[in-house]
């Protein structure tokens, strides 16, 4: 006989342990996807390198209990100049459940463990995206989600402590 998470976690409960936490993948999808070339065709005949930056934002939002959708955004924009060669925005996003993680756990899910499973799927859309546009392959580097998370609190908290100061 098969027993539900749901049977599971209330046997848990009713023995007076602590529900283990749990975390899985629903759904991964592109939500947003935008390619600009705003100096095509001309931009073709330039032979200069252009300089490629790269923007990434994430959020999170919740969906139903225990099942929320996180959203890693990531812009690149090549320029030769100030003229722009092509600008590339993907919004890659997944549904992923979590359940019976301390509140205050979430956000660490939400900024590190989430965008680390969305990221290959974004770089892998630049990448063919740039390519379809008629461009080099733009082949994103990896990103250290951890270390983007700890240097946000630290500017968090440098930014809490200037208010206190002034």
């Amino acid at each position: 006989m098969a027993t539900s998470a749901a049977d599971q976690t209330a046997e848990t409960q009713a023995e007076g342990q602590m529900p283990q936490p749990g975390f899985g993948i629903e759904k991964l999808y592109v939500k947003d996807l935008s390619l600009e070339i705003p100096n095509a065709p001309q931009i073709f005949t330039e032979r200069e390198v252009p300089q490629v930056g790269i923007e990434i934002s994430n959020s999170a939002s919740k969906l139903d209990e225990g099942v929320y959708e996180v959203v890693l955004t990531i812009t690149v924009t090549s320029k030769l100049a100030d003229k722009t060669v092509f600008l590339i925005e993907v919004a890659q996003a997944g549904i992923f459940q979590v359940h019976n993680v301390p509140e205050d756990n979430l956000e660490i899910i939400f900024s590190i463990t989430c965008p680390n499973i969305l990221f290959p799927y974004a770089r892998e859309v630049v990448s063919d995206l740039s390519v379809r546009a008629g461009f080099p392959s733009v082949v994103l580097s990896p990103i250290n989600f951890e270390a983007l998370y700890a240097q946000q609190k630290q500017q968090q908290a440098q930014a809490e402590a200037d208010k206190t100061t002034h």
